[in-house]
């Protein structure tokens, strides 16, 4: 029984991570959401700090912060088109009657978010290695997966709070997303160390875990990190997040059913 249930929640997982992989081959703008503004990023960012004969530790610290920040966009991006599709398709009501929950939902949305980041961020660690000689894997395969496992877990925790969103404002939610990526490159220390903020969003910053993952990372190219065991850290408070965006997703699904609202959304 057990295994039949097993199965039954894998089927069900599959089928979020099967309608994502249709989205990505059948929406070419979403495909160049993935593999070409990444990499426009990188280069012109790169080729920024050549302009401005930025020092070569600096340009580490910054090309660090941009591809760990596309991995993360990447990531969230996935899960929330999943919502956002159906919603713009008028197809939300017809597949929530299905027998799934959200977790199905985040599970398979998520398990494709790691494939294309994954993809993703090898191909900018190549470009970097050969266009700015940073070479990420100087740092160790261990300490490089630790790294990518703390940034796509982390994308989670924004793509099930744009997916929470979507339940509750609907299109418009594609907004939201926007917006905490925004925030996410004001204060998480991407293009510069979060200690030059003013004092109150330095507080803040260090309690969103991609400042935490960027630090431990850092470290390994000669920046010490501001905080001890910045690694435990990233990886508690996205946990925390995670709960927090489930809980928050799971109360948007039972509210948009209670209030009708799936139905009019797919009107």
């Amino acid at each position: 029984m057990y295994f039949l249930n097993f199965r039954k929640h894998l089927i069900q997982i599959n089928g979020f991570a099967y309608k994502n992989m249709l989205i990505t081959r059948k929406r070419i703008f979403h495909l160049v959401e993935i593999l070409f503004w990444p990499f426009i990023s990188l280069v012109s960012v790169g080729l920024l700090t050549r302009f401005l004969k930025v020092d070569p530790k600096s340009i580490e610290f910054v090309l660090i912060g941009v591809i760990a920040f596309s991995v993360i966009q990447i990531g969230q991006l996935d899960m929330a088109y999943v919502i956002l599709y159906s919603i713009w398709n008028k197809s939300l009501k017809h597949e929530m009657v299905a027998p799934i929950n959200p977790f199905h939902l985040v599970a398979g949305s998520w398990l494709m978010g790691v494939f294309h980041s994954s993809i993703v961020f090898l191909l900018m660690c190549a470009v970097s290695s050969q266009l700015f000689h940073l070479n990420f894997f100087d740092s160790g395969i261990a300490r490089l997966l630790l790294f990518f496992a703390g940034l796509v877990f982390f994308s989670a925790s924004v793509g099930i709070s744009v997916c929470a969103l979507a339940f509750r404002f609907g299109g418009r939610a594609h907004v939201g997303a926007t917006s905490i990526v925004s925030i996410l490159t004001l204060l998480s220390g991407i293009y510069y160390p979060v200690d030059v903020l003013p004092l109150p969003l330095s507080y803040v910053a260090y309690l969103i875990p991609l400042t935490h993952f960027l630090e431990y990372f850092r470290s390994f190219y000669g920046f010490a990190p501001k905080t001890h065991h910045p690694l435990l850290w990233g990886f508690l408070l996205t946990a925390i997040y995670n709960v927090i965006a489930f809980s928050s997703l799971c109360y948007a699904v039972r509210n948009a059913r209670r209030k009708g609202l799936l139905a009019r959304m797919s009107e």
